[in-house]
């Protein structure tokens, strides 16, 4: 029996542990063993297969030569009525209850966390290893590649909702002739949202693959062979969808492919 991929997982020092458990559980159920990486416990590159850029903290400005705006308010889902919320408490008490007690809200920048992905991320490139960018993930591999991000979305959501929340509520449309499609199944899917930024220009390489209606990015993929994929929503807490948990799979998937 072939032992299981290795598939680095990286997130902060402080705080991200209910992040580290939903995505070491994915790995595990998709075929692979998952490492955890943090600036206090880097580890080399030649311990994995594999590649996810985890959430979390916003990716500091300078990386992509902007100032840091002045701090905003978190955005409201004002399209979560009563009834969608008791909906959340009865199918993800588990999922709410354990990320409730277990995260840390993580503000402000990480120039620690910043300088560790980034390298990760060129290392894991120049050994052409698959990389799956979750979130704050997504960008960075977009800042990394030279792109930039608006670091608030508030001016996209003045004529509809901003959704924020773990439940799979926010409708986006897929590009049929995309690896992310292929992986998903589908060119229309439902997912979750915990974002306050936004890939802006789009980094050297890369594809947008993804879009929310008004015009937001949500996915982006490598356009050099390999699998190098980027998401803006979190499939780790979507546990129950098949969907999700086939990004999962593809990325454990070119990982065996990568020690074979």
């Amino acid at each position: 029996m072939k032992p299981r991929p290795v598939i680095g997982i990286t997130g902060p020092d402080k705080g991200g542990l209910s992040a580290w458990i939903f995505t070491a559980l994915a790995v595990w159920r998709a075929g692979g063993r998952p490492l955890r990486f943090r600036p206090g416990r880097p580890r080399p590159i030649e311990r994995v297969d594999g590649l996810i850029i985890g959430g979390g903290a916003d990716v500091s400005p300078a990386l992509y030569g902007q100032e840091r705006m002045p701090e905003l308010s978190e955005l409201k889902d004002r399209g979560a009525r009563g009834w969608r919320r008791m909906i959340g408490i009865v199918l993800f008490p588990l999922l709410l209850l354990v990320r409730r007690l277990l995260v840390t809200k993580t503000t402000g920048l990480n120039q620690a966390r910043d300088e560790l992905e980034k390298a990760l991320i060129s290392q894991a490139r120049a050994r052409s290893l698959p990389i799956f960018g979750i979130c704050r993930g997504m960008q960075l591999l977009n800042v990394v590649a030279g792109g930039s991000l608006h670091q608030s979305v508030r001016s996209f959501y003045e004529e509809t909702p901003a959704i924020r929340s773990l439940l799979p509520r926010k409708r986006i449309e897929v590009e049929a002739d995309s690896q992310l499609a292929r992986c998903l199944g589908a060119t229309r899917i439902r997912v979750n949202a915990l974002h306050d930024q936004a890939i802006n220009r789009l980094g050297r390489s890369f594809r947008v693959c993804a879009r929310e209606p008004n015009g937001v990015v949500q996915a982006i993929e490598c356009i050099d062979p390999g699998f190098v994929l980027g998401v803006q929503w979190h499939p780790e807490y979507l546990p129950q969808r098949p969907e999700q948990l086939a990004l999962f799979q593809a990325l454990v998937r070119a990982a065996a492919e990568t020690t074979a």
